[in-house]
Protein backbone atom coordinates (compact mmCIF):
# COMPACT_ATOMS: atom_id res chain seq x y z
CA UNK A 1 0.00 0.00 0.00
CA UNK A 2 1.11 3.70 -0.76
CA UNK A 3 2.09 5.95 2.17
CA UNK A 4 2.48 2.89 4.76
CA UNK A 5 5.45 1.34 6.29
CA UNK A 6 6.42 -2.50 5.66
CA UNK A 7 7.52 -3.66 9.05
CA UNK A 8 8.91 -6.63 8.62
CA UNK A 9 7.41 -7.92 11.72
CA UNK A 10 3.71 -6.42 10.52
CA UNK A 11 4.19 -8.76 7.50
CA UNK A 12 5.59 -11.64 9.07
CA UNK A 13 4.11 -11.67 12.67
CA UNK A 14 4.90 -15.63 12.46
CA UNK A 15 8.47 -15.31 12.90
CA UNK A 16 8.39 -12.14 15.54
CA UNK A 17 10.84 -14.02 18.25
CA UNK A 18 13.17 -15.42 15.23
CA UNK A 19 13.18 -11.36 14.16
CA UNK A 20 14.39 -10.63 17.68
CA UNK A 21 16.53 -13.04 17.87
CA UNK A 22 18.61 -12.73 14.85
CA UNK A 23 18.46 -8.92 15.00
CA UNK A 24 20.66 -9.80 18.49
CA UNK A 25 22.61 -12.19 17.18
CA UNK A 26 23.26 -12.37 13.45
CA UNK A 27 25.36 -9.69 11.99
CA UNK A 28 24.22 -10.40 8.43
CA UNK A 29 20.42 -10.29 9.37
CA UNK A 30 21.53 -7.35 10.86
CA UNK A 31 22.72 -5.94 8.24
CA UNK A 32 20.05 -6.66 5.45
CA UNK A 33 17.36 -5.54 8.05
CA UNK A 34 18.67 -2.59 8.51
CA UNK A 35 19.27 -1.74 4.78
CA UNK A 36 15.01 -2.82 4.87
CA UNK A 37 14.22 -0.39 7.36
CA UNK A 38 16.08 2.28 5.34
CA UNK A 39 15.02 1.73 1.76
CA UNK A 40 11.42 1.46 3.43
CA UNK A 41 11.74 4.64 5.03
CA UNK A 42 12.73 6.07 1.62
CA UNK A 43 10.19 4.86 -0.43
CA UNK A 44 7.38 6.26 2.68
CA UNK A 45 8.91 9.87 2.16
CA UNK A 46 8.22 9.62 -1.79
CA UNK A 47 4.82 8.17 -1.70
CA UNK A 48 3.82 11.13 0.97
CA UNK A 49 5.48 13.37 -1.79
CA UNK A 50 8.25 14.66 0.72
CA UNK A 51 10.56 13.84 -1.97
CA UNK A 52 9.80 13.30 -5.84
CA UNK A 53 12.42 11.47 -7.33
CA UNK A 54 11.56 9.83 -10.84
CA UNK A 55 9.33 6.72 -11.43
CA UNK A 56 12.17 4.59 -12.44
CA UNK A 57 14.11 5.58 -9.70
CA UNK A 58 11.18 4.55 -7.37
CA UNK A 59 10.62 1.55 -9.02
CA UNK A 60 14.37 0.64 -8.14
CA UNK A 61 14.44 0.88 -4.39
CA UNK A 62 10.88 -1.21 -4.24
CA UNK A 63 12.57 -3.85 -6.56
CA UNK A 64 15.66 -3.77 -3.81
CA UNK A 65 13.46 -3.71 -1.28
CA UNK A 66 11.36 -7.08 -2.24
CA UNK A 67 15.20 -8.45 -2.61
CA UNK A 68 15.97 -7.74 0.91
CA UNK A 69 12.96 -8.69 2.42
CA UNK A 70 13.24 -12.26 0.22
CA UNK A 71 16.71 -12.59 1.93
CA UNK A 72 15.15 -12.13 5.30
CA UNK A 73 12.31 -13.80 5.23
CA UNK A 74 15.02 -16.92 3.84
CA UNK A 75 17.05 -16.64 6.46
CA UNK A 76 13.92 -16.78 8.97
CA UNK A 77 12.71 -20.07 7.50
CA UNK A 78 16.36 -22.09 8.07
CA UNK A 79 17.38 -20.56 11.41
Amino acid sequence: MLGEHHHLVDEMPEYKDKIHELRQNDRHFIKLYNEFVELDKEIYRIEEDIETPSDDYTESLKKQRVSLKDQLYNMLKTA
